[in-house]
């Protein structure tokens, strides 16, 4: 499809924003839920180059995605978004040491099964 380009640009800069959030969330490390720490983990989760990072990576997808909703259905594009949790998977694994489980390889398999049959359609 002629806007696949588009689409798989939008995919790509949600997932990097995905990816810089949790880079700057392990930074910033574990923390409770608490009013408490509103304030000084506010500040430091504002102030984390990664969190500015992907929040900048999210306006500018949500862009790009706009411009792919103007040109295609949203039954065709909205499911092409899958494409990020494979993204993610594998370069979580990489990047972070995360789990890919079996069980999560074989998610990932049904996925990439669904954008293809959706992409045919």
């Amino acid at each position: 499809m002629k806007y696949m380009p588009l689409i798989l640009l939008g995919v790509l800069l949600n997932a990097g924003a995905q990816l810089a959030l949790k880079q700057g969330m392990r930074q910033v490390g574990h923390f409770d839920f608490a009013l408490a720490n509103f304030g000084p983990i506010g500040l430091q989760v504002a102030g984390n180059l990664f969190v500015l990072f992907g929040l900048v990576l999210y306006v500018v997808s949500v862009a790009v995605w706009l411009l792919v909703l103007s040109r295609v259905e949203v039954s065709y594009a909205y499911p092409m978004l899958s494409i990020g949790y494979i993204v993610n998977a594998v370069a979580a694994f990489y990047l972070f040491n995360e789990n890919l489980t079996a069980m999560r390889i074989i998610g990932i398999l049904v996925v990439i099964l669904g954008v293809y049959l959706i992409a045919r359609g």
